[in-house]
């Protein structure tokens, strides 16, 4: 499962922790052909994968890591927050992503199962002017 990314494509990942699916990662590896982004690079990106987790921080909080992710975003990039299946006490409901994505400007477009632990969200940013 590479959530939509192509070969070439540079992908930037927040919150990895020892919990994420190490499949899911690999299948971005393997479908861009590229190793992810560290959180601290600058430089523009194709895609953002962001594992959120409820215990991580509050949703005020992922509203301002979406707006730093896609601040590197090249316009037409995918930005996916991923979070625990709900059977897990770690799971982000879908509104919350959906009320942080609104304001930080994005877009939900569509959620998924992602790997055997964990849902995703897909969002888009708007064209840069």
């Amino acid at each position: 499962m590479g959530l939509g990314f192509v070969s070439g494509q540079l992908v930037q990942e927040f919150y990895w922790d020892e919990d994420v699916d190490e499949q899911v990662r690999q299948a971005i590896v393997t479908a861009t052909g590229e190793e992810l982004i560290d959180p601290d690079d600058t430089n523009l990106v194709d895609g953002v994968i962001i594992w959120w987790r409820a215990d991580d921080a509050e949703i005020d909080d992922l509203t301002d890591v979406l707006i730093d992710a896609i601040s590197n975003l090249d316009n037409g990039g995918l930005v996916w927050v991923l979070t625990p299946k709900s059977s897990s006490q770690n799971h982000v409901s879908p509104a919350d992503i959906g009320e942080a994505a609104g304001t930080a400007g994005l877009h939900p477009t569509s959620t998924t199962t992602v790997g055997s632990e964990w849902t995703g969200m897909r969002l888009t940013a708007p064209a840069r002017q």
